[in-house]
């Protein structure tokens, strides 16, 4: 039986590597005013750039600055919470720097 040898990813890392130009004055994702809880933790879960967050207080936040343009929350909660996904702008959004 072979030996497999374990490797381990810092997603951080990668991450780090990318480049983001934010349109401070369009915002490409737009959740509804006071999204529901069970709604956002869904966001919480699975958008792999951990930009929704619940505090210890039970205080939502979103920011899309760092956005990986993946659709991921637009899959998970378009017509509940998500009223608004579109691509950023042209040369706005993410540029992805690895490899």
């Amino acid at each position: 039986m072979s030996k497999v040898k374990e490797i381990t990813v810092n997603v951080d890392e990668f991450l780090a590597i990318d480049k983001y130009e934010v349109d401070e004055e369009n915002a490409h994702i737009e959740l509804v005013d006071d999204p529901d809880t069970e709604e956002f933790l869904k966001l919480v879960r699975v958008c792999p750039a951990a930009l929704y967050k619940i505090d210890e207080n039970g205080a939502k936040s979103f920011d899309y600055a760092g956005c990986l343009e993946c659709g991921t929350c637009r899959i998970a909660c378009e017509g509940t919470i998500v009223k608004k996904w579109e691509n950023p702008q042209p040369t706005m959004g993410v540029e992805y720097r690895y490899g």
